[in-house]
């Protein structure tokens, strides 16, 4: 198995299955963090300077994608949406910015 598809099945395990994260400690789960900045880098990088507009022409509702550029947790179907939304496949999607 690919190192890439081993943090995928790490990353999905770990942190899209836990119970959402409460605001005094989403903080300090450091791959949602990274999660976040690669959500919106992904978006900026594909033209669109204002989320709402980006949550809007992708069918994902304003809060719930405010919600994943905070660092909240993410269910594994909302990734996958989010991932096809920006064009790109899981393996280029977590290339980026993870270890």
């Amino acid at each position: 198995m690919k190192e890439s598809n081993k943090n995928i099945q790490k990353l999905t395990k770990e942190h899209l299955s836990k119970e959402p994260l409460t605001a005094k400690n989403k903080k300090d789960d450091p791959d949602l963090a990274k999660l976040a900045k690669r959500i919106r880098a992904l978006r900026i990088e594909k033209g669109y300077s204002n989320a709402d507009f980006f949550a809007y022409e992708n069918n994902i509702t304003r809060t719930q994608y405010n919600r994943y550029e905070n660092g909240e947790n993410i269910k594994y179907t909302s990734l996958m949406k989010l991932i096809r939304a920006f064009g790109l496949t899981p393996s280029e999607f977590f290339s980026e910015g993870f270890d």
